[in-house]
């Protein structure tokens, strides 16, 4: 099997994880029914998650160095299973925030180590479209897993869904077996320290701020998107699922578009036009949320350019620090995460503080902020590009003169 097909099993994998993680998004009042809490409570359910896959993400990263990364898939996905049975099989709330703990920590460690696994197995002009294809099995989830999982919430049980993903997850694990070689390598453990080092380089800690306003914007609104869909835009269960199913669809579209962009146009172009595109979007969105005829465009041309951006940020991170992209993609994955929770915070708040249209507007000033960020950090690295350069040109010169 060659290695392009490699990755795309990869991608199907994480299109299982994926699934795990943004389905509560989709199924959020239903969850908050069956519980017999509020949907801004229910919503902490994402805060959980992503703070357990933020935090935990970079420490186990960190003790699993030596682990081989096809045995750390394997060994992932076990605990990703257990996590998921957990939330099938055992009522109560709390136990459900244990079931999130649980697969976000599995899901942390298989994300960032499929992106690592992913661009080993790529040649290096094409490890752009490689990410990009990892996050295209990711945002596949938003196609089919979570307009299924609100049909399968809307006809029968939530849990249901996760029983499913979590058998699927034993067959993910044969999968990973058959198919992943040995070979993809085992790297050297790195201390936390020496993670949170990078963060004191200002060009590194400003490119990682653009995904934590990027995501804050982006998760402000989709955590409630459910919610926001039938009581705002007042369509009803049939046109949730299909508008979470447009949504998927336009996502698919736009990650795999973000690779093809950052490979043939660059970083830059790719980036900042994406995400004035997706604030201005955003802001449309609470301009015209009551016309379910002008929300759906809206949502595709939303889902469209928010994860175009996905693969190009991660290809920036890389290129910033070519050297240590294990650290950087797994920093970026806790920042997203962090962002993700933050998201649902300031989300949940500004339902019961201000009411639910709000989401969409808030929403848009993160990713503007974003946009703004990704334009001075493109900018320093040309700048410092520019001076290397000169300093390499002057440097026979000088030579030559002493």
């Amino acid at each position: 099997m060659s290695n392009a097909w490699k990755i795309y099993i990869l991608a199907i994998v994480s299109f299982l994880v994926g699934t795990s993680e943004n389905i509560i998004a989709g199924i959020l009042d239903k969850v908050a029914a069956d519980t017999g809490i509020s949907v801004a409570a229910a919503g902490q359910l994402i805060t959980v998650f992503s703070l357990a896959f933020a935090f935990g993400t970079p420490i186990l990263m960190a003790l699993t160095g030596r682990v081989g990364r096809k045995q750390l898939l394997i060994y992932s996905l076990s605990i990703f299973v257990i996590g998921n049975a957990i939330a099938a099989i055992i009522p109560g709330f709390g136990f459900l925030i244990t079931s999130r703990i649980i697969s976000a920590l599995s899901t942390g460690v298989f994300v960032v180590t499929s992106l690592t696994v992913a661009s080993k197995l790529a040649p290096a002009e094409r490890q752009g479209s490689a990410i990009a294809t990892l996050v295209m099995g990711f945002s596949t989830s938003l196609i089919i897993g979570v307009p299924l999982g609100r049909v399968i919430a809307s006809s029968y049980d939530w849990k249901l869904i996760f029983g499913g993903i979590g058998i699927l997850g034993i067959l993910a694990i044969f999968l990973i077996i058959y198919v992943i070689p040995s070979t993809v390598g085992v790297e050297e453990p790195v201390p936390l320290r020496k993670q949170l080092t990078l963060l004191r380089q200002p060009r590194i800690a400003i490119a990682l701020s653009i995904t934590f306003f990027w995501i804050l914007g982006y998760s402000i609104v989709y955590t409630y998107i459910s919610p926001f869909l039938l009581q705002i835009t007042g369509m009803n269960e049939q046109g949730v699922s299909i508008g979470l199913f447009a949504f998927g669809i336009a996502s698919l579209i736009g990650s795999k578009f973000g690779g093809f962009s950052t490979d043939k146009w660059g970083v830059a172009r790719t980036l900042i036009s994406g995400m004035l595109v997706h604030a201005v979007v955003l802001l449309s969105l609470s301009i015209s949320a009551h016309s379910a005829a002008i929300v759906f465009p809206l949502l595709m041309i939303w889902a469209f350019s928010a994860w175009s951006s996905g693969p190009t940020q991660q290809y920036y991170l890389i290129s910033l620090a070519p050297e240590a992209s294990g650290i950087m993609l797994s920093l970026n994955t806790s920042i997203l995460q962090l962002a993700m929770a933050a998201g649902a915070g300031i989300g949940g708040f500004a339902i019961e503080q201000i009411s639910l249209a709000s989401i969409s507007w808030i929403g848009a000033a993160g990713v503007a902020v974003a946009a703004g960020t990704a334009a001075v950090s493109l900018g320093l690295s040309r700048f410092r590009a520019r001076a290397r350069s000169r300093i390499q040109l002057e440097e026979p010169q000088r030579t030559a003169a002493n």
